[in-house]
């Protein structure tokens, strides 16, 4: 199986990569695979070089909207796994307008080139973030689609292309939404890892509003775990909610991450609360746990420790990241 991968000098993208070079999803034992990414400030090379020298493994920095490019590209490859996106809310709160045409704009192009050059399977990996916000219970994938943020809002959009190509065309499209990732590689404008590399350097964390907001924890390797499953098993037009079934408000996560770093509360800084903040996420996994086998397997407390120290481990990964990290 050749298998194209946008994105995948991402965060989660190469965790996939990697993993998949690894052969640690025995469906896809033996897939080339080639990733393309545009090199944004939150994707990087250094997530790749273990897989550099694999003869299975090629690279094309490229953008998702270069129609010429895909077409090029394309030919030859079985399936894509749709990474590439503009992720964090706060950038699209402060410039919604790049997430609109790498989201919505790019995503079409993507799956237009698909159909065109024949690719048998697409699968557009999502976020819980499109559902908007739960008081209680959990989303199913039936779910209608409230996005709360221009990121949230971008990838419904995306989605909803998604499907229409699959209803329209017959493509074999598949969509996944996972809920919150963490683990070794994250761009430290995120949560977890911002919070640990402030205090490593001895500087205080910021904490939204009164930190009552709730959020599902899923370890990078379970989300990508999930993924692979809904490549090579998943029914084509379905959605897959990927979760990790730890939910925290952000005060528990940061109560959390100040005592993995031996710090106190007086390094937490209280900030006004992001604007249109949901309050609430939770994703119910039962479609793709009982469909495809999938339950998450990383322990929260764990995964945390191990991601914690992963960064503790590769400040020559990160600081140089977090130094040239453009304002927002």
């Amino acid at each position: 199986m050749a298998i194209l991968v946008t994105g995948g000098a991402g965060f989660i993208g190469s965790n996939f990569v990697r993993r998949l070079l690894a052969d640690a999803y025995p469906q896809l034992a033996g897939a080339q695979v080639t990733v393309l990414d545009k090199l944004t400030y939150a994707g990087t090379l250094t997530n790749l070089t273990e897989v550099e020298a694999s003869p299975r493994y090629r690279f094309v920095r490229g953008d998702i909207c270069d129609r010429d490019l895909l077409l090029d590209l394309l030919p030859g490859h079985d399936a894509v796994v749709h990474f590439a996106a503009e992720s964090h809310v706060d950038r699209s709160i402060t410039g919604a307008a790049d997430f609109v045409v790498t989201n919505v704009l790019g995503t079409q192009a993507l799956l237009q080139a698909a159909l065109e050059t024949g690719v048998q399977r697409f699968v557009h990996v999502s976020t819980d973030e499109v559902y908007g916000s739960i008081e209680s219970g959990s989303w199913d994938e039936a779910r209608p689609l409230e996005p709360n943020s221009p990121y949230s809002a971008s990838k419904a959009g995306s989605d909803l292309l998604a499907r229409a190509y699959g209803r329209t065309f017959g493509m074999d499209v598949c969509i996944t939404r996972c809920s919150n990732n963490y683990g070794p590689h994250q761009f430290p404008e995120k949560v977890i890892p911002l919070f640990v590399t402030n205090l490593m350097d001895g500087l205080p964390v910021p904490l939204y509003g009164e930190g009552r907001n709730v959020r599902d924890w899923l370890h990078v390797d379970d989300h990508c775990r999930g993924i692979a499953l809904v490549l090579a098993k998943g029914r084509a037009g379905e959605t897959y909610n990927i979760g990790g079934g730890t939910e925290l408000t952000n005060v528990e996560l940061t109560e959390r991450l100040l005592a993995a770093m031996g710090v106190g509360w007086d390094m937490v800084r209280r900030v006004e609360d992001r604007k249109g903040h949901d309050l609430r996420y939770s994703v119910d996994i039962t479609k793709i746990a009982e469909e495809l086998g999938y339950t998450p397997e990383v322990d929260f407390d764990e995964g945390l420790a191990a991601t914690v120290r992963w960064y503790r481990e590769h400040e020559a990964w990160w600081r140089p990241l977090k130094e040239a990290k453009p304002a927002p």
